[in-house]
């Protein structure tokens, strides 16, 4: 489903390629199964609740970088979070950095092996390390299988 979604947004919802854009999809999922890691898993529930999460939080994120771009006054206090996060090092912690990188105002600088991220945020003040803990228990939803530390 989620190569189809993909082949809609690349190619276009034009019903005449959608049996091109179902084989391709069929393919792409066959040939991603074996790279799939034997022991994970996902949580269609989890991964709904974290994106009913992380797109408003995404939203008034994004308001909040332009209010202060646009404002006469810049009120920042740029800086680096250290957070360390409780998922093992490998594709979870990786993809964790990745959508952590997509919230405006926030950006990973480093994920280290041992679960310790630096964050670069706009407003060090902010409980941005509160916010990081609040963003990983999301996650960790949506892969029920991978909850320990390294």
């Amino acid at each position: 489903m989620l190569f189809f979604a993909l082949w809609l947004v690349l190619i276009g919802a034009a019903p005449k390629d959608w049996p091109v854009g179902l084989i391709a999809a069929a393919a792409a999922t066959w040939a991603s199964i074996p790279l799939w890691p034997p022991e994970s898993r996902l949580s269609p529930t989890g991964l709904l609740r974290f994106v009913l999460r992380f797109l408003p939080q995404a939203v008034v994120a994004g308001l909040d970088v332009a209010r202060r771009a646009f404002a006469r006054r810049i009120a920042m206090t740029p800086g680096i979070v250290t957070y360390r996060a409780g998922l093992r090092s490998g594709m979870a912690q990786g993809a964790l950095c990745a959508v952590m990188s997509l919230q405006p105002g926030k950006l990973p600088v480093s994920c280290a092996a041992s679960g310790e991220m630096r964050v670069h945020c706009l407003d060090s003040d902010a409980p941005v390390a509160a916010e990081l803990a609040a963003d990983e228990a999301a996650f960790l939803r949506i892969l029920p299988g991978d909850r320990s530390r390294a």
